[in-house]
């Protein structure tokens, strides 16, 4: 589904992202982790076409996203971090004008959308204007807008913000079935390493720009030599920040 290789990016003077080569297959949610300034966010916007690598190469389903943008981005959704919504607009509305995006007939829309109103609670709530939603129902009309079209590829960043536990459950549950039955592939970044434990099927850890450990959980606990560890500490391990007993003394004083 999406297949990076060697991409590299720097602004100015600065090595953002460092031959950083990667896959997500289809039918796997593949974990995306780093520290602050790992390059976890310029790896996803060159993804989506919006950072122009400096070398290497992304295609999505095999679209080179530098040279077919548009077959490109007609495969992915996407969720942001912190989703930028048109708040002048209500839920319906904005996820009316989505579906336009994408070509989808009027019936098509109406069933899917209604689906998702109703699955994440949001229904009763969509002729509202978005300026008046909470963080947690902007997040929910990001996720519908993200699903809507059926992406086959998913880009999601830290998709899980502000969610109420029943609505980040449905949409764990979404995602393992899209995976399972759809066979859509899933490129999840998230710094709740409890979560990337529980739903990735594969772990890629960036750290000052590059790869620095790639596999499951159980064969990065082999990795860091420490079998039966939660990801947490395996993360630490791998980066280079598992002793932080020293600040953690300093910032108790």
């Amino acid at each position: 589904m999406l297949e990076v290789e060697r991409f590299t990016k720097s602004y100015g003077p600065v090595r953002a992202v460092s031959e950083v080569t990667f896959s997500v297959p289809a039918g796997q949610i593949v974990g995306l982790l780093g520290p602050n300034g790992a390059g976890k966010s310029t790896t996803m916007k060159a993804i989506l076409g919006l950072v122009r690598p400096d070398s290497g190469s992304i295609r999505v389903l095999g679209h080179d996203v530098a040279i077919a943008p548009i077959e490109a981005k007609r495969e992915i959704g996407y969720v942001p971090e912190s989703p930028s919504l048109y708040e002048f607009l209500t839920g319906a509305e904005y996820l009316d004008f989505i579906s336009d995006l994408y070509g989808l007939d009027p019936s098509t829309r109406t069933g899917r959308i209604g689906q998702f109103l109703r699955g994440l609670e949001l229904a009763g709530h969509e002729n509202s204007l978005i300026s008046g939603y909470s963080q947690g129902m902007k997040q929910k009309v990001a996720l519908i807008a993200a699903l809507v079209h059926h992406p086959r590829l998913l880009i999601l960043d830290e998709p899980l913000n502000g969610l109420d536990p029943r609505s980040a459950h449905v949409v764990k549950e979404v995602l393992r079935s899209l995976t399972r039955n759809d066979g859509v592939g899933v490129l999840f970044s998230t710094h709740v390493l409890e979560i990337a434990q529980a739903i990735c099927d594969h772990i890629i850890i960036l750290h000052r720009g590059s790869v620095v450990a790639s596999g499951t959980v159980e064969a990065l606990r082999d990795r860091a030599g420490l079998a039966g560890s939660g990801l947490e500490d395996v993360f630490l391990s791998l980066t280079g920040t598992g002793d932080l007993s020293d600040v953690v003394q300093a910032l108790s004083k």
